[in-house]
């Protein structure tokens, strides 16, 4: 096993390479990478599938298991991923901005690669592909710590990767960590000397003790307790049908909706047949006191189940007397990755969007939507939910950072 230290050194080791290849040649080793994962997806799958009978056996959750399983289709959208990215723009090199001063002095701002991106990440093989995919396009090295459940997941698709990198081209540029025990991770986000930026995706325990130890900068991402607030304006079948999909359709992912808001005048006539629709997809419902009277079967709702991710076929329900309880509501509650309403009022959409503080605000359409590939980026390395320097799906230029290049006829100061 190779140590930390060593492959985050090899990893800068290949910045320069990085820096000298243009998008044209970016563009072919990410296609060539899209057709090796296309080549050998009976690998990666044969891999996967030991890592989710080990999960299994150790007893990981219905949720993680979702994560972490690959299906050919899923093998598929990894590989149409990075040909989507090498469909978008290079933005390396791109003028930001550029004046010339009074003395004739030239400045140019320029787009520019971060430097050497380490991710941390559990249970989510596809993230392996994005986040090589993207760091590449931006000239990036990045170092992919995954978690021991999906070690040989993650192994065997890097393998296929690195073989799809042209031979005088530094392997280094992609790497995965071969240590995946906690006390790594503490390693792993101290080494300034090697890491431009630590990105940790996954749940609480995991990102806080990241933002807690980390010496290199750090973006968090991923917690989503995200909130669907049905005002009393609302199309009624709009607002049943965006509820179901953003909790149904795939409800192990942070943009899942984990707790629905209903205005109370409208309550009596949606509640039940919310109840209705979540039966059928065999959603639990914990309610507040209101909603438990409107819906006899619903269980009551815990202080705890208003700040819970569950992750799962479980959804908290609180009927609220107006917007600005919602607001408020959402203002304890809410992770600032992704808050809907439902209206067909402009001042309560205006209000709901201008008062709500969250990386994405969406109207009349589902969280699920809050996605790197939704948003046209390709591919996402997160979903930023903090203000610095990135917000929301991380795309691209979310990836790069900017130079001043500054030009004289022989100026002096």
């Amino acid at each position: 096993m190779r140590s930390i230290v060593n492959q985050c050194a090899d990893a800068k080791a290949a910045l320069s390479a990085l820096a000298a290849l243009n998008a044209a040649e970016k563009n072919a080793i990410l296609a060539a990478m899209a057709d090796a994962i296309d080549r050998d997806q009976d690998s990666i799958l044969g891999a996967n599938q030991q890592d989710v009978q080990q999960g299994q056996s150790e007893g990981l959750s219905v949720a993680l298991i979702d994560r972490l399983t690959l299906t050919p289709g899923r093998v598929k959208g990894m590989s149409d991923g990075l040909r989507a990215i090498v469909a978008l723009r290079d933005p390396v090199g791109e003028i930001v901005d550029g004046w010339v001063q009074p003395n004739g002095l030239s400045l140019r701002k320029v787009r520019v690669p971060l430097g050497v991106i380490g991710i941390i990440y559990e249970a989510r093989p596809n993230v392996t592909v994005d986040a090589a995919g993207l760091c590449l396009k931006t000239g990036n090295a990045v170092v992919l710590r995954g978690s021991s459940s999906t070690y040989r997941s993650n192994r065997a698709i890097v393998d296929v990767l690195q073989s799809a990198i042209p031979a005088h081209l530094p392997k280094g540029m992609i790497q995965l960590l071969d240590d995946t025990s906690r006390a790594g991770v503490l390693e792993f986000v101290k080494l300034k000397q090697y890491l431009n930026l630590v990105i940790p995706r996954g749940g609480a325990s995991l990102i806080q003790t990241v933002v807690d130890n980390a010496t290199v900068p750090s973006i968090e991402t991923g917690i989503g307790n995200c909130h669907i607030f049905v005002d009393r304006s609302a199309n009624l079948d709009w607002a049943e049908s965006i509820i179901i999909n953003a909790k149904v359709q795939r409800p192990s992912v942070c943009n899942s909706c984990e707790s629905v808001l209903v205005h109370s005048e409208i309550a009596a006539n949606f509640m039940p047949r919310l109840a209705n629709a979540m039966r059928q997809h065999h959603v639990e419902i914990r309610g507040c006191e209101r909603t438990c009277q409107l819906v006899p079967d619903a269980k009551p709702a815990q202080a705890a189940d208003w700040d819970t991710e569950f992750l799962d076929l479980i959804v908290a329900v609180k009927v609220v007397d107006s917007i600005d309880a919602a607001i408020g509501h959402i203002a304890v509650h809410g992770t600032l990755h992704s808050e809907a309403i439902v209206s067909n009022d402009h001042e309560s959409i205006t209000k709901f969007t201008t008062m709500v503080d969250a990386a994405a605000v969406l109207v009349n359409a589902s969280t699920r939507f809050v996605d790197g590939g939704e948003f046209g980026f390709g591919a996402e390395m997160g979903i930023s939910t903090q203000k610095l320097h990135a917000r929301g799906p991380m795309g691209l230029p979310e990836l790069t950072t900017v130079k001043y290049i500054v030009q004289g006829q022989g100026l002096t100061r």
